[in-house]
C-alpha cells in the first residue's frame, strides 16, 4: 500500500512539474513579447522626437534665411554673390543635419528592432528550455513512481 502511495505521489509531483514548467515556458515567452513590444513603442516616441527635432531645424534655418535676406534687402545691395552664397549655405547646412538626424534615427530604428528581435529569441529559448524542464518532470514522475510500484524489480 506505501508503494502505491508513493507511486502515486511521484506521478503527482511529476505532473504537476510538468504543469508548472509548461505554465513558466509560456510565461516567459510572453514576457518577451511585452519587453520586446516595449522596445517598439519607445522606438516609435523617439520617432516622433527625432520629427520634432528636424521641424525645429528647419524652422529655424527659415528664419535665418528670412533674416538673411531681410538684412540684404536693408543694405541695398541684390542678392548675388556672397549675400546669396551665404542663404544657399544656410539651406545646405540645414539639409545636411537634417540629413544627420534621420541617419540618427534610421539606426535607432534597426538598433531597437535587433534589440527586440533578441529579445524574443531569448524568451522562445527559455520557454524550450522550460518545456523541455517540463518533460523531464514528467518523465522523472513516472520513473519514481515505476520505482517506488515496485515494478523494477
Amino acid at each position: 500500500m506505501a508503494d502505491a502511495v508513493a507511486a502515486g505521489a511521484s506521478v503527482v509531483s511529476g505532473i504537476m512539474g510538468f504543469k508548472g514548467n509548461m505554465a513558466a515556458a509560456k510565461n516567459a515567452e510572453a514576457v518577451a513579447e511585452y519587453n520586446a513590444q516595449v522596445e517598439k513603442n519607445e522606438l516609435v516616441l523617439r520617432q516622433r522626437e527625432k520629427a520634432n527635432q528636424d521641424a525645429r531645424l528647419r524652422q529655424q534655418s527659415d528664419r535665418l534665411a528670412g533674416t538673411q535676406r531681410v538684412a540684404t534687402a536693408k543694405s541695398g545691395i541684390q542678392m548675388s554673390g556672397s549675400a546669396l552664397q551665404a542663404l544657399a549655405d544656410t539651406y545646405f547646412n540645414t539639409e545636411i543635419d537634417a540629413l544627420r538626424i534621420q541617419y540618427s534615427s534610421d539606426i535607432d530604428q534597426t538598433r531597437t528592432e535587433a534589440s527586440a528581435a533578441l529579445t524574443r529569441a531569448e524568451g522562445k529559448a527559455r520557454g524550450s528550455a522550460l518545456r523541455t524542464k517540463a518533460y523531464q518532470s514528467l518523465l522523472e514522475g513516472g520513473s519514481q513512481a515505476y520505482s517506488a510500484g515496485g515494478f523494477g524489480e
